[in-house]
């Protein structure tokens, strides 16, 4: 008996999770946790209206959702000011991205992105053989020269930058990404991940040209429209493109209860405005918890706060598993020097005074 005939690129790719999600961690603690603080989701959840949606839609999940996303295609176009012909949409950011690589980088292409930068897209990069080179972040800013400097020595297929920036949370104003987007080569294509672009202040949304073949901008409604449940984003970009996912993308990946809440959230501008303002709110209070116990926080444009602990990666580290055993969960920049920090998500009131209790006794349990 053999073991699975897997391809010499896959098997030569470690078995690895980008993310340990917060249910594996409970599992291991015994006790699911008091306050979860970690995976930037909206905490204050999804629209009412959503919520009916998905209520009226479970009685016809029986039905395959429609392969085309007619509906909200024209929904996110309208919003937009564009076309359907412009949009597509797919099992949220993460599953755009994995189409976009598959349809664009193998083996011999290059793509460049940051050192620390969301680690899903290196993932999907190494899934199909691309080459992947990083560039530092500055000031705690992904570097926009940088990247397009790289992008022109290695004649990248692809530059992923994300603004607002996760796991930093900060951001560059629209100006500095045209100014990318023009110092681009030609024929790089800039993957422009607007995560958590609902979340960021006026003037950083760049206006783009919807035909504009040098960009693709990917967006969620994982984060301010509160349904990461739902696993839902979408692209916007020049229709040959757009019309280039037909040729792999999963055309039943995105559900009939997906589409409806998408609707509904999309429809529900003013519960995004009070998201938006508990968001403000929340960072501010995060800021302040931090700097009670010694820690700064970085400026923020999504929807959680960066904590620099003022010390190096190890401490950094070691605060965070206090904070986990204590039942709350947080995550943490991945690379040096970003890992000195910790990255808390926006929450509720009552999630924000368990932080405010925990935080305190995880740095006491450092001192003994």
């Amino acid at each position: 008996m053999t073991g699975p005939r897997l391809t010499p690129l896959a098997d030569s790719l470690p078995e690895t999770v980008p993310f340990v999600g917060p249910e594996t961690q409970e599992r291991a603690l015994g006790r699911p946790f008091r306050a979860r603080l970690g995976a930037n989701e909206s905490l204050f959840g999804p629209s009412p209206h959503a919520k009916a949606a998905m209520a009226a839609a479970a009685a016809e999940s029986w039905m395959y959702g429609d392969p085309e996303m007619h509906d909200l295609r024209a929904a996110i176009a309208a919003h937009h000011g564009t076309t359907p012909a412009h949009v597509i949409v797919g099992e949220g950011i993460d599953g755009l991205l994995g189409t976009l690589v598959r349809l664009t980088a193998g083996p011999g292409d290059h793509v460049v992105t940051s050192l620390g930068a969301y680690p899903t897209f290196n993932f999907h990069v190494a899934g199909f053989g691309a080459t992947l080179h990083r560039v530092p972040y500055r000031d705690d800013h992904e570097d926009p020269q940088a990247l397009a400097a790289m992008a022109r020595q290695v004649g990248a297929k692809l530059v992923y930058f994300a603004n607002p920036d996760n796991p930093m949370g900060t951001w560059h104003p629209a100006a500095t990404v045209t100014a990318l987007i023009d110092a681009l080569p030609q024929g790089t294509l800039l993957v422009l991940d607007e995560a958590y672009i609902d979340l960021a202040p006026p003037g950083t949304a760049p206006d783009i040209h919807p035909d504009d073949p040098r960009v693709i901008r990917m967006r969620t409604f994982s984060k301010g429209y509160g349904l990461a449940g739902m696993r839902l984003g979408y692209a916007l970009a020049a229709p040959p493109l757009i019309r280039a996912f037909d040729k792999v993308r999963n055309h039943f990946g995105v559900g009939r209860v997906a589409q409806a809440a998408a609707l509904a959230a999309l429809a529900d501008q003013n519960w995004l405005a009070a998201v938006q303002a508990n968001v403000v709110q929340a960072r501010a209070r995060i800021a302040a918890i931090g700097a009670a116990n010694g820690l700064t926080a970085l400026p923020s444009a999504t929807n959680f706060v960066t904590l620099d602990t003022g010390r190096d990666g190890d401490f950094a580290r070691a605060l965070l598993a206090e904070c986990v055993a204590r039942g709350v969960f947080i995550r943490m920049p991945g690379v040096a020097p970003l890992d000195r920090c910790l990255r808390i998500s926006a929450g509720t009131d009552a999630d924000l005074d368990i932080l405010a209790e925990v935080l305190p006794q995880a740095l006491a349990a450092l001192r003994r």
